[in-house]
């Protein structure tokens, strides 16, 4: 897998031995319009390739998936003017309807709000801001953030601790 099959739209596999499985372009693609020519098929929108096999999101999936953008969209003040947001709220609907998502797609997209949500302390949305709240906080920056209160508390015992990041001291 790498970057340029990420941007593929379909994936398409075929059968090849093993012990000459690497193929350039032009093979590839003589080998596929052979099978394409093979099936039979007349009409070039149906294969019988096939892409992964993913679980389509259902519709109510879908929906949970759209009151969670909406409401992240809310909070930070995406829907301006407020007489367009219905149409605005329409037409993100249809982008996001029109993909035909799996359900592994629609987590990752939910992920992607939940970053907003924790990571804009400056817009926070529902019950306000993850700032200092370490239980909200990814367990990395809640560590450090105790690792540096633990640290301020101490300094005046231990004159010699180097600041977090920085250097040692002031003779650097």
């Amino acid at each position: 897998y790498n970057d340029e099959v990420g941007l593929a739209d379909e994936i398409v596999t075929f059968p090849v031995d093993p012990d000459f499985s690497s193929l350039n372009i032009a093979q590839a693609a003589l080998l596929m319009s052979y099978e394409w020519m093979k099936s039979g098929l007349e009409d070039e929108t149906k294969t019988n390739f096939s892409g992964p096999d993913m679980k389509p999101a259902s519709k109510e999936e879908l929906h949970g998936l759209f009151a969670y953008l909406e409401g992240a969209l809310e909070a930070r003040g995406y829907f301006r003017p407020a007489p367009k947001k219905p149409k605005m709220i329409d037409n993100l609907r249809a982008v996001l309807t029109r993909a035909g998502f799996a359900e592994p797609e629609l987590k990752v997209l939910r992920g992607i709000i939940s970053s907003l949500d924790r990571f804009s302390p400056a817009m926070p949305r529902g019950d306000g801001s993850p700032g200092d709240d370490p239980r909200r906080l990814p367990a990395a920056a809640a560590r450090a953030r105790k690792a540096e209160a633990a640290r301020l508390a101490g300094a005046g015992k231990d004159d010699d601790i180097p600041p977090l990041g920085g250097k040692g001291t002031d003779n650097d």
